[in-house]
């Protein structure tokens, strides 16, 4: 009885830490309030949470809101990188995160009719543009103090 005692013990633990899912609008009110460091991975949730809502919006036939959920996409991504290239932390993270946005963005650009392809080729571009700054700054020659 003693061992699985000592067994379950951690498994009760862990399983009253689990993440509880936040919704979006309590994300972006810690993401304004927070700490650069915290706000770095809370903006890159709240960006893979809108591009799976976008996903799901331009199956359900909603382009306006998609393409509402397609730019907090891109402008919480800004938001992760400027907070990385603050703290010079977590930008190779935040680097590998963007770029795996972009990919599924080109993905569901692909399923889109012509109409609503061009918001989101725009948004793939804005990220190209803001991975391409991380890297920039994380491969930059200037000697650090």
């Amino acid at each position: 009885m003693r061992p699985l005692a000592l067994w379950m013990l951690p498994v009760l633990l862990a399983s009253s830490f689990a993440a509880v899912p936040q919704s979006i609008d309590d994300l972006k009110a810690r993401a304004d309030n927070g700490r650069p460091e915290d706000r770095i991975g809370i903006c890159l949730q709240i960006a893979w949470q809108q591009l799976n809502r976008a996903d799901k919006l331009f199956t359900d036939g909603d382009a306006v809101q998609a393409h509402a959920a397609v730019r907090d996409v891109v402008t919480y991504s800004q938001k992760a990188g400027t907070a990385a290239s603050q703290t010079k932390k977590h930008q190779k993270d935040v680097e590998i995160s963007i770029r795996k946005l972009a990919k599924k963005l080109r993905d569901i650009k692909r399923t889109l009719a012509f109409e609503d392809q061009p918001g989101v080729e725009k948004a793939i571009q804005e990220l190209e543009s803001i991975r391409t700054a991380l890297l920039k700054e994380m491969f930059s020659k200037e000697k650090k103090k």
